[in-house]
C-alpha cells in the first residue's frame, strides 16, 4: 500500500452490479468521481470554451460547480483524458487475483500494511480487500468491504485543479458582469422616476 499520494483526492462510490469477477462487482465507470481513460472529445481550447461558457450559463441560473449537471459531465470528460485505465487496470487485477490459488494470510498486521507487502486480501473465493495501482505506481482504487474507493492520481488532479480555475474565474466575471447590468438597470430606474415627477 503507498501512502505518499500526496494530493490525492478519494471517493467512495456505490457498486454496479452488472458485471462481476468473482465475488466482486464492478464499479460504477459513469459516476461523476470513478473516471478511467476516454479520448479527448475535443481540443484543449474548446474545452476552455465549453468552461467558459458553462460558468456563464450556471452563473445566470444560479448554480455554481457540481450543482450544474452540464459542469459535472464537463469534468468527467475533462478529466478523463488524463485518467489511467481504471476499467482495465481494474479487470486485470481481479482477474489475476481470483486466478491465484494461493489463499492470503488470515491476520494482516499494520506492519503489512505500511510498508506494502499486501495488495489483496482473499480467503477461498472471497476477496475483501485489494488494491490497484496504474503504471506510475500510483493507487488509482480499492476494493473494501463491499465499496469501491478511486484515488485521483497527480495527473487527474492537476487537471481537475486547471478546470476549477478557469470555471471559477469565468463565474465570477459573469456574476461582477451581472451585478453591474444590475447596478444600472437600478439607476435608469431611479432616474426614470425622478423625471416623471418633475
Amino acid at each position: 500500500m503507498h501512502i505518499d499520494n500526496y494530493y490525492t483526492f478519494s471517493q467512495s462510490r456505490s457498486l454496479s452490479s452488472a458485471k462481476k469477477i468473482g465475488n466482486v462487482p464492478s464499479p460504477n465507470y459513469t459516476d461523476f468521481n470513478f473516471n478511467t481513460k476516454k479520448a479527448p472529445a475535443m481540443s484543449d481550447e474548446k474545452y476552455r470554451e465549453a468552461i467558459i461558457e458553462q460558468a456563464k450559463k450556471d452563473q445566470s441560473a444560479g448554480k455554481f460547480q457540481s450543482e450544474s449537471a452540464g459542469f459535472r459531465s464537463l469534468v468527467k470528460s475533462y478529466v478523463s483524458t488524463v485518467s489511467p485505465d481504471r476499467k482495465n487496470i481494474i479487470t486485470e487485477g481481479l482477474t489475476a487475483i481470483f486466478k491465484n490459488k494461493n489463499p492470503q494470510p488470515k491476520t494482516l498486521n499494520l506492519v503489512d500494511y505500511l510498508f506494502g507487502n499486501v495488495k489483496y486480501r482473499k480467503e477461498a473465493t472471497d476477496v475483501s480487500y485489494a488494491e490497484f495501482y496504474d503504471s506510475n505506481g500510483e493507487m488509482v482504487a480499492s476494493y473494501s468491504n463491499g465499496k469501491w474507493i478511486s484515488y485521483g492520481t497527480k495527473a487527474e488532479n492537476a487537471r481537475e485543479s486547471e478546470l476549477w480555475g478557469i470555471y471559477n474565474k469565468a463565474w465570477n466575471n459573469a456574476a461582477r458582469a451581472s451585478q453591474r447590468n444590475s447596478n444600472v438597470a437600478s439607476i435608469d430606474a431611479t432616474i426614470g422616476s425622478i423625471d416623471k415627477s418633475v
